[in-house]
């Protein structure tokens, strides 16, 4: 894996360019009726998000990989799938802008979303029925940290027919491909790891058969959400430092998080490893607003996966759309607060949290 990533990218090119170029054009000239190079509308077809498409298919194992303007635009383009009356079983603790799409395709379209706990195979033995067409699961949840076991999961959805879709934005391919384990989809908010650095929007959709691979298709180049040139430029880019970052940025959260256990300021951790994300609850005599306005080298934002620690404060940010009653109940509450952990130097992550931890604390 690490030789593929750090050579992601390398075309045969009689120029004897070792990366890929950054085909900007829109149109391509036909020789005659019938004739095409394979790329006639940049909509449709472009080369340099072809050798991003490409590669990582390659690199998850599936037959086809669709990049998208952005990760909600992965998500919209999967639910296009589904025809009304259709159900979606998805993890109970997901990603707010995830839960918002689901709830406006139910309102709009009849498609409905149940949420149960993936590790309780009895509650979702009980929540399926003739309209199940899918689950829908992060392996990590967001931001709730908590690490789903798939391997009865997968065998379930086999059993009864069931399509399996896995947001793997957490994990990336480096440290899990789901499609080795039986998932159909794989998709991620490639903004995040992917990119790397906080300077591409996008999102992909990888599936594990080509008649999927053929359906999605034409949803991909009808709806138009597409990767522009630049961006699929930049994730070739970001793919290429993949498992350096990632391997940093999880040893330095492994590290936060032995640091923070049984810290006075936190009463819980929540970090399930294998990845750089963690969130930790403040204990009530600590005030999130203050911490915020005091961090110097972290960076108080609303994404992740980049090379920078971000913290963000989920409960008005990431899923501030949640209705009240849906956030209690996964425990978001406004002590949590989620952190991806970038590649700085540790002890610099570290004493700075510790520093505007302190000044938080308020007064007896």
């Amino acid at each position: 894996m690490d030789t593929k990533l750090a050579q992601i990218g390398m075309t045969a090119d009689s120029t004897g360019a070792t990366t890929s170029p950054i085909y900007t054009a829109t149109a391509y000239e036909h020789e005659g009726l019938g004739m095409s190079t394979g790329y006639d509308y940049t909509r449709t077809a472009n080369p340099t998000r072809s050798h991003f498409e490409e590669a990582f298919a390659e690199l998850e194992g599936g037959a086809r990989t669709f990049a998208t303007s952005s990760g909600m635009a992965a998500i919209q383009l999967v639910c296009n799938l589904f025809k009304p009356g259709d159900e979606v079983l998805v993890s109970f603790d997901l990603y707010g802008g995830t839960f918002r799409i689901f709830e406006f395709y139910e309102a709009q379209y009849d498609i409905r979303f149940k949420y149960v706990d993936f590790d309780d195979l009895e509650d979702v033995k009980k929540n399926l029925n003739s309209s199940t067409k899918a689950f829908f699961i992060e392996p990590i949840t967001n931001p709730s940290m908590i690490e789903v076991s798939l391997e009865e999961v997968y065998e379930l959805a086999r059993e009864y027919g069931i399509m399996t879709i896995i947001d793997n934005t957490f994990l990336t391919p480096y440290y899990y491909t789901p499609i080795s384990d039986g998932a159909d989809i794989v998709l991620h908010s490639a903004t995040k790891y992917i990119g790397g650095h906080n300077d591409v929007l996008a999102g992909v959709v990888t599936v594990k058969d080509e008649s999927l691979g053929d359906t999605l298709s034409i949803h991909h180049n009808m709806i138009g959400a597409t990767l522009s040139p630049f961006d699929g430029y930049l994730l070739l880019r970001g793919l290429k430092t993949l498992h350096l970052r990632m391997d940093r940025a999880t040893e330095n959260a492994k590290q936060l998080s032995e640091y923070f256990t049984g810290h006075e300021a936190i009463d819980e951790v929540l970090y399930p490893g294998r990845t750089g994300m963690l969130s930790l609850r403040l204990n009530k005599q600590y005030d999130v607003g203050t911490l915020l306005e005091n961090i110097k080298v972290c960076t108080f934002a609303e994404s992740l996966g980049g090379t920078e620690t971000f913290i963000t404060f989920p409960f008005t940010q990431t899923h501030a759309d949640m209705p009240d009653e849906e956030r209690i109940k996964r425990g978001i509450d406004d002590h949590l607060i989620r952190l991806s952990i970038g590649i700085e130097d540790i002890k610099d992550i570290r004493d700075d949290l510790t520093q505007a931890l302190a000044k938080s604390k308020r007064e007896a």
